[in-house]
């Protein structure tokens, strides 16, 4: 039988993955266990509804012979409360981290609330109210501002919570290099809130939710009302995404994710979901995130050195944005990465704060170490990466 197309193209690029350092913050590489589970015969299964008795009183499946499903769905659940050691109630059936997003928001807000978040071209993401995105579409947003010096700044935040009284208050990022104080942003929400105004918190966490399960950055569990993820990223695991919240609010959330944003679960990616944070509760796991972060820091560090302008000067996570416009003003974010694309070198353009290029241009690279950590490098490597980028952009001049 000759060989599908489609192999044809996949192994074109299982073969660029194999060559490539893979710079991408929002890439990782999956176990074989992760992968068995994803290509099971649970991809066979409709299983609309949840389990029969999960505790946010929904009545049970919409299919018959779920039983499994029901099982290996409840024990997907069990896991992740473990790794992040939290009683928190969770919904494992989000298609991906955008879809959490988006039914959290449809779960306690009405189409005009307002949103307060961190903007894309500081470092936010489409979800978080981008004006071409859903999001942006439904509900009304307002953006609190990041510092001189690029970082978050947080009396802004509480000046705008006091001011525009928004619904819903949003932390969390997908380029943003340095730790978010959760904390701090839950006593502004209490120090402006009475009787008759309360905002909900949410922590979108899927850039730093390895981080967290590996206790490199700080929890929002127990500070928010709600915590959004993905699966993949620095959880290194299926993609797709999980919401958390308050108990209170389970029937709320379930309800966001079905009937109102999606319909059946995709059982399989759920089975992914669960050997994921089967090997997050894993000691070497830990391990892994740590040396993510070290490996991001020494990065960072080494582009300092080259002379290099990053975004707040430096890394407390697994990533960093470096800042183009003034150090080469003539080069795009866009332009450096195609260039680096030829040289086996994959990484993102991204915006920077206070962007004065189009979103297609950008000013800026983001840069990740999740993925290459997992397949084996350390700080050294990752400074030999760094002088060998220098190098190329450096004939680009």
């Amino acid at each position: 039988m000759p060989m599908s197309r489609v192999f044809d193209i996949i192994e074109k690029e299982q073969n660029r993955q194999d060559k490539t350092i893979e710079l991408i913050a929002s890439e990782n590489f999956v176990s074989e266990n992760v992968r068995r589970a994803l290509a099971s015969c649970l991809t066979n299964k409709y299983s609309e509804g949840y389990p029969t008795h999960r505790y946010s009183g929904h009545k049970g499946r919409y299919y018959g012979g779920c039983q499994y499903v029901d099982e290996l769905e409840e024990y997907c659940c069990d896991m992740w409360r473990k790794v992040f050691d939290t009683d928190y109630h969770v919904n494992v059936q989000a298609h991906s981290g955008s879809s959490a997003n988006l039914a959290a928001y449809m779960a306690v807000l009405q189409p005009g609330d307002t949103i307060l978040s961190m903007r894309l071209s500081d470092g936010g993401h489409l979800t978080h109210g981008s004006p071409v995105n859903i999001v942006g579409k439904l509900f009304h947003v307002v953006n609190y501002d990041l510092t001189a010096d690029g970082y978050i700044d947080y009396a802004d935040i509480e000046k705008k919570i006091r001011d525009r009284k928004p619904a819903l208050v949003l932390a969390g990022a997908s380029a943003y290099s340095r730790i978010i104080d959760f904390a701090a942003i839950r006593a502004s929400i209490e120090k402006n809130s009475d009787e008759t105004y309360r905002p909900y918190f949410m922590a979108d966490m899927a850039h730093i939710a390895g981080l967290v399960a590996g206790h490199e950055h700080p929890s929002p569990f127990g500070i928010a009302d709600i915590v959004t993820t993905t699966t993949h990223k620095t959880l290194r695991g299926a993609r797709g995404g999980l919401i958390f919240c308050r108990k209170e609010l389970a029937g709320k959330i379930d309800s966001g994710i079905f009937p109102c944003c999606q319909g059946g679960a995709l059982q399989h990616a759920v089975a992914g979901k669960a050997v994921t944070a089967e090997e997050a509760c894993t000691p070497e796991y830990r391990e892994y995130i740590r040396q993510v972060v070290r490996n991001s820091k020494a990065m960072c560090s080494e582009f300092v050195r080259l002379g290099y302008h990053i975004v707040t000067g430096g890394t407390d996570n697994h990533l960093f944005v470096i800042d183009l416009s003034e150090t080469h003003p003539h080069l795009t974010g866009k332009r450096v990465q195609d260039t680096l694309d030829q040289h086996d070198i994959t990484v993102n353009k991204n915006c920077v704060p206070f962007e004065k290029r189009s979103p297609v241009e950008t000013s800026g690279i983001r840069i990740g170490t999740a993925a290459m950590t997992t397949k084996g490098y350390k700080e050294a490597d990752f400074v030999a990466v760094a002088q060998r980028i220098d190098a190329i952009i450096r004939t680009m001049e």
